[in-house]
Parts: C-alpha cells; sequence; structure tokens
C-alpha cells in the first residue's frame, strides 16, 4: 500500500450502484490512489469490481492503492466486527483494506447479513412505526474488535469517523493498537481546529469528508443552495488570483492545511479537476481569510438527521 494516506482520495457516498464500478474505474484510471468506501454506502460489490477491472487492465496494482472501508453501526459488538469486515472484504473481491475505521460511535441491535446488508439505519424497516435500535456496546468493546481485524491481518490500520475530542482522549487510554486516522466532517464553514490539532498532537491523520461543505447535502435537503462554500467572496477571490475554480480553491485550503480530503463527483472532468491541486498554493492571507468563513455549520449531524429521516432522537455532538 502507500507508505502514507493520499491527500487526494475519491469518497463513494451517494455514488449510485449501476455507476460505481465504471466511476471507481475511471477515478483510478484518472490518478486516484485513495478510495474511500464504507458498508453504509451499500457499493462495495461494484466498487470491487471497478477496482478489479483496474488492476487487470493494469492502471495499478493493489499494492499502489490504499482502500478505506468503514464498520457500521450494527456490527458494534466485539464479536462481530471481524465478521463485519471479512464481509466488506468479500463484496470489495480484497485480502485486506489498508485502513477500516468505526463509521459512527453510535452501537445499533446487530442484523444478521442474511437478513440484510447493508443493515442502514432501521432495525426493521417494515415495522408500522420503523425506528433505531440502539445496542449497549461500549466503544472500548468495539476496538478491541478493530485491533483484532489487524491481527489478523485484514486491516493494515484501523481507527474512527465522527469521533469528538473526548470520545478521542477516551481511545488513546485503552487502545492497545492505537487508531492511525480521524475522519470527520470539515469545510470552511465547520474548520474544526482544535479537534484537529489533538488528533494530530496524537499522531493521527486527519481526513476531511463533505471537504466542499453543503454541495453533498442538497440532494437530501440537508442544506440550502445559498450555502454554498463557492459563493463566498474570499473563495473567489483566491480563485481569481491562482486562476482556479472555486472548488479547486476550497479543497487546497483542505490539503494545505494538512488533511486529507476525499471529494467524489461522477463527472471525468471533474475527477481530473478535484486532483489537480498541487501546482499552486494559496498565501496566508487567502487561508486566513478561508478559514474565517466557518461557523461551526454541520451538515452531517446525527442530532438533526436521525430524527428527521429514522424517527430516533440520538445526537453524539453537543
Amino acid at each position: 500500500m502507500p507508505s502514507t494516506l493520499p491527500a487526494v482520495g475519491f469518497g463513494l457516498w451517494k455514488v449510485p450502484n449501476e455507476v460505481c464500478a465504471e466511476t471507481v474505474y475511471q477515478a483510478i484510471k484518472t490518478g486516484y490512489r485513495h478510495i474511500d468506501s464504507a458498508s453504509d454506502y451499500g457499493n462495495e460489490k461494484e466498487t470491487g469490481e471497478g477496482i478489479r477491472r483496474a488492476i487487470e487492465d493494469g492502471l495499478c496494482t493493489r499494492e499502489e492503492l490504499w482502500i478505506t472501508t468503514k464498520l457500521w453501526n450494527t456490527y458494534h459488538d466485539q464479536q462481530n466486527v471481524v465478521p463485519a469486515l471479512e464481509h466488506s472484504l468479500n463484496e470489495l473481491q480484497l485480502d485486506y483494506v489498508d485502513l477500516f475505521l468505526i463509521h459512527f460511535p453510535i452501537a445499533q441491535a446487530f442484523v444478521p447479513f442474511e437478513t440484510r446488508y447493508p443493515a442502514a439505519w432501521f432495525f426493521d424497516p417494515e415495522a408500522e412505526q420503523p425506528e433505531i435500535k440502539l445496542a449497549p456496546v461500549p466503544l472500548s468493546e468495539t476496538w478491541a474488535g478493530m485491533e483484532a481485524t489487524v491481527e489478523k491481518g485484514l486491516a493494515k490500520q484501523i481507527g474512527v469517523c465522527n469521533y469528538t475530542s473526548g470520545l478521542l482522549h477516551d481511545l488513546m487510554n485503552y487502545a492497545k493498537i492505537k487508531p492511525s486516522v480521524l475522519q470527520i466532517e470539515s469545510h470552511p464553514y465547520l474548520t474544526q481546529e482544535r479537534l484537529i490539532r489533538l488528533a494530530k498532537s496524537y499522531h493521527l491523520d486527519v481526513t476531511a469528508f463533505s471537504p466542499l461543505g453543503a454541495l453533498s447535502y442538497l440532494e437530501l435537503d440537508m442544506a440550502g443552495a445559498q450555502e454554498s462554500v463557492l459563493e463566498q467572496t474570499a473563495v473567489k477571490a483566491a480563485a481569481e488570483r491562482v486562476g482556479r475554480t472555486p472548488a479547486q480553491v476550497v479543497l487546497r485550503w483542505g490539503v494545505q492545511r494538512g488533511t486529507s480530503i476525499i471529494p467524489k463527483t461522477s463527472k471525468p472532468e471533474r475527477m481530473i479537476e478535484n486532483l489537480s491541486l498541487f501546482d499552486f498554493e494559496l498565501n496566508e492571507d487567502e487561508m486566513d481569510a478561508i478559514s474565517a468563513l466557518n461557523s461551526n455549520r454541520r451538515f452531517n449531524d446525527p442530532g438533526h438527521f436521525c430524527e428527521a429521516a429514522f424517527n430516533t432522537f440520538y445526537p453524539i455532538y453537543d
């Protein structure tokens, strides 16, 4: 695998099944070597198909790829963690992943693979009033299962998503195998500077999902078009100076502040654009002006969407 987490990855959240294999293939052909998948995205099988085709066609070797996937909430019981990754690996047609992450610090009741995969949020989608069914599983037990995936050679590295500072402190106290990556929502409206500083003090790499902010959430009615960071004066001014698009400026800001980013797109021209971030730099004033757009606006918040979409109030951020 690459020796370090590639700075720009290709995110697969919301990539439709019918185009996923070709999208992954084209991403690898364009030059992406960091693929960010998850059980919950429901497209691991197609992701694996795209990876297999790319390797068979000689676009890259398996060792040149960094493949990430994530443990879904229904598999938090320690005994279910290894089987969950084995199931993901079977879908992905891989022997190992480079990085396995706890998707959310939320433990849901187990749903057998043969009952439904991916298990998603509802325990029983056919119920008259479907809800999320939670499970009393301490995160320390889930982490012990994550460590077992490393010991069995199924994951090269392990980490967490959507953790807060308090959860990260706690994890570092009990982890025998330390996490290597923290993946969080971060963009100019949610800079999360203290959390990123803390993670780096623990020697974790930080991956920012939704690096373009609201754009990932418009189709889900979780953000308004007026919230697009690409329309901000600071972003437009920097784009004009460096001769790049506003999106490239925002992505460059993410990389330049030391986070890796995982934008997604199905458009070939946008794949190239999102990867072309390393032949220009933002100056200090531009970095500061974009960082100053922070308003602690979180688009991916279980405290909102679990209640709105899944009839269950379950906040994880205060």
